[in-house]
């Protein structure tokens, strides 16, 4: 039976149990990465925590979207980029607040931190890679994935640096570039978003949704 509509269900099944494996990976390390910035000073791990628990959010939206409508879709991608957004300006804001207050990073935390949560997102990625065509939510997912992995290789590279030169100045630039790759990655599915809620409304036979 061609036109059953199993082969929708079943992809919208992966769809799911591969949401569910990121939000599982993407909390547990979010918890990690937090609770490692705060024991360590790294504010490079806390801008990372927090891109995690965006990402999180963003695959709860996510996996509430799989099998919907194509709005329903696109309106959870917005939601998703709106929290990554959010969240990219407490990171901003805390690595201002560091530089001002001062800060005592441990490389040795924001090495073995960042290696753990290079080694998570990768999984990730492979995860969502069969996916990543699957709408716009799951477009979203992918690039979430893919930015967590440049973000974790800069916390590794922070960490080294801060060891090799004995100065905070390499945690704090890795904390603002990894919040604006969280920003960036926000504003771009939100445009993503748009442009799908657009070219719905504009192949709609009222010009509405």
């Amino acid at each position: 039976m061609a036109d059953c509509g199993c082969e929708f269900e079943a992809e919208d099944q992966a769809q799911q149990k591969a949401l569910y494996w990121l939000l599982a990976i993407n909390g547990v390390m979010f918890l990690a990465e937090f609770g490692i910035g705060l024991l360590g000073g790294s504010t490079a791990l806390i801008a990372d925590s927090l891109d995690n628990f965006a990402d999180a959010a963003v695959y709860s939206a996510g996996l509430y979207a799989v099998g919907r409508a194509v709005h329903h879709k696109a309106r959870a991608a917005s939601i998703g980029g709106v929290v990554q957004i959010l969240l990219a300006l407490f990171a901003l804001g805390e690595v201002v607040r560091r530089t001002v207050m001062g800060s005592d990073p441990e490389p040795a935390y924001m090495i073995a931190m960042g290696l753990a949560a290079l080694v998570a997102n990768i999984t990730c990625l492979l995860i969502i890679a069969r996916h990543r065509e699957g709408g716009v939510h799951m477009r979203a997912s992918w690039i979430f994935s893919a930015n967590d992995v440049i973000a974790n290789v800069g916390v590794i590279v922070g960490g080294a640096l801060v060891y090799y030169f004995d100065t905070r100045y390499p945690d704090l630039i890795i904390g603002l570039v990894v919040g604006f790759i969280v920003l960036r990655g926000g504003v771009r599915i939100l445009k993503d978003a748009r442009k799908t809620r657009d070219e719905l409304q504009a192949s709609s036979p009222t010009g509405a949704l």
